[in-house]
């Protein structure tokens, strides 16, 4: 009899999303809440919450704050229904399953954002980025530095004609003490910089001798 419990358990499929696992702090769920969610999605989505404090082993009212917490979370909706003139309550996970969806997209995009880089300074080097290079753009990432920051000191180094990372570090963390953060920042402070200059040329090439006013 054992024996075959436990083949029935070795074959038993726990339909809970991987990305749940990896990202259920990132929702702001507790570790309660998403044991709750594990135990719901391998039961038939109804609403038993008898049931689910015996399985769980949790009082009835700490069930039903649980429950509650799931729903201002919007992971889940209690739907109710009519099953052979029997009021039920269900379960639906819409919520949930969109916010994991959400999750996916945005992983792809940040990956292929963070390969697009590499791929662009490899482009404009010419040449196939070392190791070490790598870790280097994977430490300016680390300390906050936007992508497209990063993006905008490349084109400012390779306008300049420097093709090394030493001279986009220098210009990072130039751009940092002056509290540049985005590339709208970058072309304002050289907006500036051009029209300060453009005043200061004006003082050297004005004619002060023969000025009559």
């Amino acid at each position: 009899m054992l024996d075959k419990v436990i083949e029935l358990l070795k074959e038993s499929n726990i339909q809970v999303p991987r990305i749940l696992f990896t990202s259920y702090k990132d929702m702001k769920l507790t570790d309660q809440e998403l044991i709750m969610i594990c135990y719901l999605l391998n039961t038939n989505l109804v609403l038993n919450p008898k049931q689910i404090s015996l399985d769980l082993k949790i009082e009835l009212p700490e069930v039903f704050e649980l429950i509650s917490s799931l729903e201002g979370k919007d992971i889940l909706k209690i739907e109710t229904y009519q099953n052979k003139n029997i009021r039920e309550e269900a379960l639906n996970f819409d919520g949930l399953y969109n916010k994991l969806a959400f999750l996916i997209v945005n992983e792809k995009k940040e990956v292929e954002e963070s390969t697009n880089v590499f791929d662009l300074f490899e482009k404009e080097f010419g040449r196939t980025l070392s190791p070490m290079e790598y870790e280097i753009i994977n430490g300016w990432k680390e300390v906050n530095f936007k992508e497209e920051l990063i993006i905008a000191a490349l084109k400012e180094a390779i306008y300049n004609g420097v093709s090394n990372l030493r001279y986009i570090d220098k210009i990072l963390y130039e751009w940092k003490k002056k509290g540049i953060q985005t590339k709208e920042d970058v072309e304002r402070n050289k907006l500036e910089f051009k029209q300060a200059k453009e005043v200061k040329s004006e003082l050297y090439d004005y004619d002060w001798l023969n000025d009559n006013e």
